[in-house]
């Protein structure tokens, strides 16, 4: 019996090649294993192995999806495969938007079995989990043994036309389906023992989790903004020439806290960004696009604000766990509280 031909996709990242610097290359197909195809495919054993990869530039999937897209599942379907697996991507946003847009491409389009795998913050998840298989990961490449531990089974059972267990089981997200099965208890009476054990503290299981919304009630408008003292927070990880305090540029454990008082303007000499998730040279070249220190500093000068607040408050929003920055924004709100901040302005990337 031949064995399951498998094609396997990733970034330049886990290619080796280099990382946010090489994100625009374009796809490029190479026969065998890659990167952490080596351990996807030593679990696959003797069913199945990856005979091609397909490597993809972040940046590059992403501002070319259509005729990225085109090309890869070309690249693919030269290939004669029986299985596609995609990445897996943990927590980086872009990685997980090319592994959900491609995996979905290569199921409807070429009808071949595929899967991807991705943490439960990756923007991916909640774009194409409906759409396409995807196991649930840790949020960093320290998680990859258990991602290929959970991936793996999974992509052989679809490859092999086999019955898909539930969620919890197969280790994938829900995918919005229902299917009715038989069990030893009616509904009230599980409702009953599911409501038991919550209130005695016990652990259990809903049969039907709800989504959880984060609400923010809008703060009030400003009396007059003539008379308002204005910080600055960001994710767009702008830092201090030399990155001082160390913010990772991905994954942030961290936020920094910066003295702009008498700073008229951010220089290439002065000032950088430490975010791994975005081209930064235009961000390094003048800061002021991701801060608008000098065009805030002409308002102040002009009587359109108050004043700008001598301290900026920045992080790094490429793959920083929600909590994490629940956590600073809770620090960071009750210092510019303290400091007698009429308001601020929140810039991304």
């Amino acid at each position: 019996m031949s064995k399951i031909k498998v094609v396997h996709y990733i970034n330049q990242f886990f290619a080796g090649i280099g990382g946010e610097e090489k994100a625009h290359i374009q796809p490029e197909l190479r026969e065998g294993i890659v990167g952490p195809g080596m351990a996807i495919n030593a679990a696959l054993g003797d069913e199945a192995e990856i005979v091609a990869t397909v490597i993809c530039g972040d940046s590059y999937f992403n501002e070319n999806l259509e005729s990225a897209k085109k090309t890869v599942l070309e690249m693919i379907k030269s290939q004669g495969a029986d299985l596609f697996i995609a990445g897996p991507a943990f927590n980086a946003g872009r990685y997980g938007v090319a592994c959900g847009a491609i995996t979905a491409a290569v199921q409807e389009e070429l009808g071949i079995p595929a899967l991807t795998g991705m943490y439960v913050e990756n923007p991916g998840v909640d774009m194409y989990s409906k759409e396409v298989y995807i196991v649930a990961t840790k949020n960093s490449a320290a998680g990859m043994r258990d991602a290929v531990k959970k991936m793996v089974p999974l992509a052989l059972k679809l490859a092999k036309k086999e019955e898909i267990g539930e969620p919890a089981v197969e280790h994938y997200f829900p995918r919005g389906i229902r299917k009715n099965f038989f069990t030893d208890k009616r509904g009230s009476e599980r409702a009953v023992d599911m409501l038991l054990q919550k209130l005695g503290g016990e652990e259990y299981v809903t049969e039907y989790p709800m989504p959880s919304f984060d609400r923010v009630a809008p703060a009030k408008a400003l009396a007059d903004v003539r008379k308002a003292t204005i910080a600055i927070v960001t994710s767009g990880g702008i830092v201090p020439k030399g990155n001082p305090d160390h913010i990772e540029s991905s994954s942030a454990s961290k936020y920094g806290e910066y003295d702009i008082e008498g700073v008229m303007d951010l220089t290439e000499a002065t000032y950088e960004t430490a975010h791994g998730g975005f081209d930064p040279v235009y961000a390094n070249l003048d800061a002021d696009r991701v801060i608008p220190v000098d065009v805030l500093r002409q308002y102040e000068k002009e009587g359109k604000i108050g004043k700008l607040h001598r301290y900026f408050y920045s992080t790094v929003g490429n793959g920083t766990a929600v909590a994490s920055a629940n956590a600073f924004s809770d620090e960071i709100g009750k210092k510019l509280i303290a400091d007698g901040v009429d308001a601020v302005i929140l810039t991304s990337t």
